[in-house]
């Protein structure tokens, strides 16, 4: 009987660690991020950007982070575009609870040609409402190269990028974003971003991300 019941809980010790670690949120994850923009001009200088999300999670077999939003940009010069967004965002991470955020941003995006290149920093200060994490501000730097190439007569531009962010609510830059890819643009009316992102977040889970990323840019 000693014998039995010996066993008995070990087994069930067993089963209820198994049963925590099939419901803990991962560290890491593989997912495809989907993004179409809208582009509406409103003058020479004004932009209106509405935009759609769409995240695959839980190496890309479910659709558990949905965003929407809109924005404006504003040229004041030639090489200085302001920057006003907001958007909101229903998630549910792998095996983790729902989330629920909307966002405000504003800052400025500084782009300038360096002979054949162009560097772009976008500047970005962001005011987050979450549920059920706390309310924070977040500063985020996005630092970005860009070169124009062609492949027969087909042209494409490649990029790579870093992005910083800084979160105020736990006073340390938790997290930052990698990125390269190519862009090629089929007609003044529709442009296409294909990129692959590495993210490591020492806050968030899942934080550590490989990421396949694709923008389709649609202008009116």
């Amino acid at each position: 009987m000693k014998t039995s019941a010996l066993w008995l809980g070990v087994i069930l010790v067993c089963v209820t660690q198994v049963r925590a670690q099939a419901s803990r949120v991962p560290e890491t994850d593989n997912q495809s991020w989907n993004d179409i923009q809208l582009t509406i001009p409103l003058d020479k200088r004004t932009e209106f950007v509405i935009q759609g999300t769409l995240r695959l999670v839980d190496n890309m077999t479910d659709p558990g982070d949905e965003r929407w939003g809109f924005r404006f940009n504003r040229t004041i010069e030639k090489h200085v575009t302001l920057q006003g967004l907001y958007f909101h965002r229903e998630a549910k991470p792998p095996r983790g609870k729902a989330e629920y955020e909307d966002r405000l941003t504003f800052g400025a995006n500084l782009r300038f040609p360096i002979q054949k290149f162009i560097f772009t920093s976008r500047n970005w200060f962001e005011r987050r409402w979450r549920q059920p994490q706390v309310d924070a501000w977040r500063y985020r730097n996005r630092l970005q190269l860009e070169h124009p190439f062609k492949i027969g007569k087909t042209r494409f531009m490649w990029q790579i990028s870093d992005e910083p962010f800084y979160d105020w609510s736990l006073h340390v830059w938790p997290r930052n974003r990698m990125s390269a890819g190519i862009s090629h643009t089929f007609n003044k009316h529709l442009t296409l971003d294909l990129n692959y992102t590495r993210q490591n977040d020492s806050h968030t889970r899942p934080g550590d991300l490989n990421i396949i990323w694709s923008v389709w840019r649609v202008r009116l």
